[in-house]
């Protein structure tokens, strides 16, 4: 008695290079907007309250720019910071753009 068994050639795997890309998240710009009710102290004292490693002179030239400007941006960061620093400086009554993204 003869067997015959058919035997097949394992098929060559093709071997798939997967590249990782990182991509970065993207920035928040937290901005303060220029309004007639708001003073040159509450401004400075509020940035540098609210937004960390503010200095003193950094925020009356932010609040200067503010007022001859019609806006400037008090922080660029990650999403949920700007969020928390948003809400925080006007709940302390200033007037703020909405985050944009850099």
């Amino acid at each position: 008695m003869t067997i015959f068994a058919a035997v097949q050639t394992p098929e060559k795997v093709k071997e798939t290079v997967k590249e990782v890309v990182r991509k970065t998240y993207p920035k928040y710009k937290v901005i303060v907007l220029n309004d007639d009710f708001n003073t040159f102290e509450h401004v400075s004292e509020c940035l540098m309250k609210y937004i960390p490693q503010m200095t003193e002179e950094l925020a009356w030239e932010l609040t200067n720019q503010v007022h001859h400007d019609g806006l400037a941006i008090a922080w660029v960061g990650n999403l949920e910071q700007a969020e928390f620093y948003h809400a925080q400086l006007k709940q302390a009554g200033l007037t703020m753009a909405p985050l944009e993204v850099e």
